[in-house]
């Protein structure tokens, strides 16, 4: 009867292990429990699983070797009987419980330090997890962490002090799976040095992100602090920064940023977090590009102005001299000079735009009064000293803007920088038009108009204006007195000389250089006197008790004058 069993028990068996190659583990268990093994096999069965842990605490139970004394050995088997292998499987892998989502990402290469916010997760223990989890890193570096005491985790990533605690509480428990999060980064101190506004030693404190169930971090990246330092200047060579970055017991990593990737192709792979005690360093350029010089100055990252410029503008314009760029400076305060306020019959018809931040070249030129007809503004030179103490030179042709609205020539200016417009060799009168009426040359022109007209004197016109507005402007001719049909024009010319010429006087012609040419900044218009003005100025008197004689002789110098 008992052989009988066995063999029941063994066709059993065999059933099982038929099914074991398609069914999991805990089928088989199921099924073994339905078709009532025998004590001896549950007994193997259960030599394999965990022991049972006391109802009124959820901590496991210490680690203990297994005791030896009893041992459970099942009845031998007939001679004749089949031989069956014990049913014993290897136990279960574990499944291991997923990390919680953080809004923010964690990088695995952040390390630890004191005022870090962490939160440790225990598997199955919640005494030690969620809120009873939270710690923040001591002064010294440590973790006061209960039942394993301090624990050092400072310079350590994530995953190292992960290991660590695991490690840890791995002689207390026998389960120990840990999860370690970061819920808040402590203040970062920065040191950032180069082409920025304002070098020097920044802490930075990380942006907290509320969720729904937690709190992330967001650790400043490059572009931030560099905002903070008042953002690059316009000599920084955005595609070497380097960054370089302490390591426990490693040496230093030097790591290159390329920025010019993110303005170009929005490449976020070049603006990476920051760490604790990193240094940032912006190089100077070699060689100014105009064009990539203007695309960097509307960058989030550049400098904003928000201080004075001091500048010095020398050459040809119209007042040299050391100025200081005020921020917000407004269309009124850039457009007026001592000339305009003497004026009280021609208006500025210079435009700039209101609160404007971005100081340029021709603004620069603007203020000091404008280019004088002799400046050469192909040739224009703006020299800037560096960080590093090296002086960049860099060429302005403001021509080309003129031509074909180049705007890359107007260079954005930076604090000490120095403009240079040189005298040209030759004074082309066909460009020089154009020129005058230019944004950057004087809002009006002083010309001198003397001798036989109604109001004598300096008077302002727009540029480009004709020797025949001048004489109106001036009042016209003086009756009696003038020299209507020609008057002198003197020019004082770029090289030094003067040329002096007369120019037939014709109100009704167009503007042209043989009757009614454009005239430029301080030309002198000369009226002469008639015949009959000068004889009567000269021996009038003398002949005055001959009055119709006097007469008779003017109305013949007005015949042949």
């Amino acid at each position: 009867m008992k052989w009988q069993e066995l063999k029941n028990q063994a066709d059993i068996i065999s059933k099982i292990l038929y099914l074991s190659k398609i069914l999991s583990y805990g089928t088989i268990v199921i099924l073994c429990s339905h078709w009532g093994l025998s004590d001896s096999v549950k007994a193997q069965s259960l030599s394999q699983n965990e022991p049972i842990r006391p109802q009124n605490s959820t901590l496991p139970k210490l680690i203990e070797p297994w005791s030896n004394d009893v041992e459970v050995t099942p009845p031998p088997p007939p001679k004749d009987a089949e031989v069956i292998p014990p049913l014993l499987s290897p136990p279960p892998e574990l499944i291991l419980p997923s990390e919680p989502e953080i809004p923010s990402p964690q990088s695995k290469e952040y390390t630890l330090g004191p005022g870090d916010r962490i939160q440790i997760d225990i598997f199955n223990i919640p005494e030690y997890s969620g809120e009873n989890g939270r710690h923040q890193v001591q002064i010294d570096g440590t973790l006061n962490l209960p039942l394993i005491g301090n624990v050092s985790v400072q310079g350590m990533n994530l995953d190292k002090a992960k290991e660590l605690i695991q490690e840890k509480y791995g002689e207390y428990l026998q389960i120990p799976i840990v999860n370690l999060n970061l819920l808040a980064a402590r203040s970062l101190k920065i040191a950032i040095a180069g082409e920025v506004q304002h070098p020097g030693s920044y802490t930075i404190s990380p942006v907290v992100s509320q969720g729904n169930d937690s709190k992330g971090t967001q650790l400043p990246t490059v572009t931030k602090a560099l905002q903070v330092a008042g953002g690059v200047t316009t000599s920084a060579d955005i595609r070497q920064i380097k960054i370089r970055r302490s390591q426990l017991n490693a040496p230093e990593q030097i790591i290159n940023i390329n920025l010019w990737e993110l303005l170009e192709n929005g490449s976020l792979v070049q603006d990476i977090s920051l760490r604790d005690g990193d240094t940032l360093f912006v190089p100077s350029i070699t060689e100014v590009n105009p064009v990539e010089s203007n695309q960097l100055a509307s960058a989030n990252f550049a400098g904003t102005n928000t201080q004075p410029l001091n500048i010095a503008v020398v050459g040809e314009v119209a007042r040299p001299g050391p100025y200081i760029l005020e921020t917000n400076i407004n269309q009124i305060q850039v457009s007026k000079t001592e000339e305009n306020l003497d004026s009280t019959t021609v208006e500025d018809n210079t435009s700039l735009p209101e609160n404007t931040r971005l100081h340029t070249v021709t603004k620069a030129i603007k203020i000091a009064g404008g280019i004088t007809s002799a400046a050469d503004i192909r040739q224009i030179r703006v020299r800037r000293l560096t960080r590093a103490g090296t002086e960049q030179t860099m060429k302005v042709d403001l021509w080309q803007l003129l031509e074909s609205g180049d705007l890359s020539q107007d260079i954005v200016l930076q604090s000490g920088d120095t403009i240079y417009v040189p005298v040209a060799d030759e004074v082309n009168l066909d460009e020089l038009a154009k020129v005058t009426a230019s944004s950057f040359s004087p809002g009006n022109l002083k010309v001198n108009v003397i001798g036989e007209v109604v109001k004598p004197g300096t008077i302002f016109v727009t540029p480009n204006s004709t020797l025949n507005q001048a004489l109106l402007s001036a009042g016209g001719f003086k009756p009696g007195r003038a020299k209507t049909k020609e008057i002198e024009l003197i020019r004082l010319n770029p090289n030094g000389t003067v040329t002096r010429r007369k120019v037939k006087v014709d109100f009704s012609a167009k503007a042209n250089e043989e009757t009614n040419p454009t005239l430029l900044n301080n030309d002198v218009v000369v009226v002469g006197r008639s015949g009959r003005a000068t004889f009567t100025d000269g021996v009038g008197g003398v002949l005055a008790p001959f009055g119709p004689i006097n007469r008779i002789l003017g109305v013949f110098f007005d015949i042949f004058n």
